[in-house]
């Protein structure tokens, strides 16, 4: 069994209201085979609080504008560190980057197939204020790869 023409359409619309609102390192899998609660699960990232929070209303809006669907269950609100946003079809987790990090689900789940995503979700893998490590999977600001610090040579 694998995930539905309509759990498809759900994930790309989130998919590109996530990245709409600039959230990082999007990622669908469809775990319809391991699940029999849901088809999809969509995961984006956010380095503060206030970004989880936009990126899960942009989600929610763009969902019931477009395809007429409310989410029964959501959960985090308060937080703003985690928000889970529950269509029965999929089910979409906003992560704080630290939460992303800790939680690892990109790797819980990595054995499922990616779903495809629109150009600009994508590309939110790429993004150079996405803190990621050498494989790409979502870290902390602290845990990823150090920059070039060009010119900060200790000159004392």
């Amino acid at each position: 069994m694998t995930a539905t023409e309509h759990s498809q359409e759900l994930i790309t619309v989130a998919a590109q209201a996530a990245a709409d609102k600039l959230a990082h390192n999007i990622i669908a899998f469809d775990v319809s085979e391991v699940l029999s609660i849901t088809d999809a699960f969509l995961i984006a990232s956010a380095n503060n609080d206030r970004q989880v929070k936009s990126i899960a209303e942009e989600i929610e809006d763009q969902l019931r504008e477009q395809l007429d669907i409310k989410p029964v269950r959501r959960e985090g609100e308060r937080e703003g560190r985690w928000i889970l946003l529950d269509y029965l079809d999929i089910v979409v987790h906003v992560q704080h980057s630290e939460e992303r990090s800790f939680y690892s689900l990109d790797r819980l789940w990595k054995d499922c197939p990616e779903l495809p995503l629109p150009a600009d979700a994508l590309a939110s893998r790429n993004r150079p204020d996405a803190h990621t490590d050498e494989q790409g999977n979502a870290v902390a600001p602290a845990e990823a790869a150090p920059a070039d610090n060009f010119g900060a040579e200790d000159y004392s």
